[in-house]
C-alpha cells in the first residue's frame, strides 16, 4: 500500500471514528429527558463493558497484570476518564450538541500546551500563538458574561481539562500495556461508580426505545474507539489527525436534523477559529519533526 493510500485509509477511519462518537452523543442526548445522568452512564456502561470485554478476550488482553507503576497511572487515568465523562455528559444534557462538541475541539490545543508545560516537549512561538488564538475562539463560543452564555459550557471546559490529563497519563504508560485493557478497566470502573451513585437516586423505568438508544450509544462509542485506533495505525499522524475535526460537521448535521438545533453566528466563528488553529498546530508539528 502506498503512502497516499495509507493516508487516505487513515483519514477515512478517523472520520468514521468521529461519526461514531457523535452518534453516541446523539443517542445519549435522546434519553436525557427520560433518565438521570448516572443511570444513563451506568446502563450504557453495562453494554460497553461487555463489548470491550469480548474484544479484550479476542485479543488475549482480558487478563493482564500491569506493573505497579502502570497500575498507578491506569488508576489516575481512569479518574480523569470518569471526570471527562460526567462533565461532558452534564454539558451535553443541557446545551446544544454542536456547541458542546465545538468546545471539546480545543482539546488538541490544550494537550499541546500541557505537553509543553509538563512533559517538556518543545513548542515554538508559532504554536504558542496558535494555541492563544484558539482559546480566544473557545471564549467566543462560550461568551462568558453575555446574554448567550450557558453555564453548562463550563462543564464542557472541565471535560477538556480531564481529557487533557487523561492523554498526558496515557503517554506515560509503557508500550507493553494493551490499550484495550486500559479502556476496559476505565469502562468497568465508570460503570460501577455511576451505578453506585444511581442507586442513591430515583430509578426511572426504561422503555424499549430508551434501551435501544442506550445500546446504540454503547455500540457507537465502541466503533468510535476502534476506528480511532485503526486510523492512528495508518498513514502519518500529522495527516490523519486534522480529520478529527470532521466531528463538528457530524455534530452540526445531527444537531439540526435530530434536535432542530441551529448554532448562532458567534458559535460558528469561534468553531472556525478553534479548528483553524488546531489544524495549524498539527501542520507545525509535522514541520518541526522534519
Amino acid at each position: 500500500m502506498t503512502d497516499h493510500q495509507s493516508n487516505m485509509k487513515g483519514a477515512f477511519f478517523m472520520m468514521a471514528s468521529m461519526a461514531g462518537f457523535v452518534l453516541n452523543d446523539t443517542m445519549i442526548k435522546l434519553v436525557a429527558e427520560d433518565l438521570e445522568l448516572f443511570q444513563t452512564v451506568f446502563l450504557r456502561g453495562i453494554v460497553a463493558t461487555v463489548l470491550l470485554g469480548l474484544l479484550a478476550w479476542h485479543k488475549g488482553a482480558l487478563v493482564y497484570r500491569p506493573a505497579r507503576r502502570d497500575l498507578t497511572i491506569i488508576g489516575w487515568r481512569t479518574f480523569a476518564e470518569a471526570g471527562a465523562t460526567f462533565c461532558f455528559l452534564t454539558a451535553l444534557f443541557n446545551m446544544p450538541l454542536a456547541n458542546a462538541t465545538a468546545i471539546l475541539q480545543s482539546l488538541p490545543l490544550a494537550v499541546t500546551l500541557a505537553a509543553s508545560l509538563f512533559l517538556g516537549q518543545k513548542v515554538g512561538w508559532r504554536r504558542y500563538l496558535a494555541i492563544s488564538i484558539g482559546f480566544i475562539g473557545v471564549l467566543i463560543i462560550v461568551r462568558p458574561g453575555t446574554e448567550g452564555f450557558n453555564v453548562y459550557a463550563l462543564w464542557a471546559l472541565g471535560a477538556v481539562g480531564f481529557v487533557t490529563l487523561r492523554d498526558l497519563l496515557s503517554h506515560k504508560l509503557s508500550p507493553a500495556t494493551p490499550s484495550i485493557f486500559v479502556a476496559l478497566y476505565a469502562s468497568a470502573t465508570i460503570m460501577v461508580l455511576s451505578g453506585l451513585i444511581a442507586a442513591t437516586q430515583e430509578w426511572r423505568d426504561v422503555s424499549l426505545q430508551t434501551a435501544i438508544y442506550l445500546s446504540g450509544a454503547a455500540v457507537f462509542i465502541l466503533v468510535g474507539y476502534i476506528a480511532a485506533v485503526t486510523a492512528m495505525r495508518h498513514g502519518e499522524i500529522s495527516f490523519v489527525s486534522p480529520f478529527r475535526y470532521s466531528v463538528l460537521i457530524w455534530a452540526l448535521l445531527l444537531g439540526f436534523f435530530v434536535f432542530g438545533e441551529t448554532p448562532d453566528g458567534w458559535t460558528i466563528i469561534g468553531s472556525v477559529i478553534v479548528v483553524g488553529m488546531g489544524i495549524f498546530t498539527f501542520y507545525r508539528e509535522r514541520i518541526s519533526k522534519r
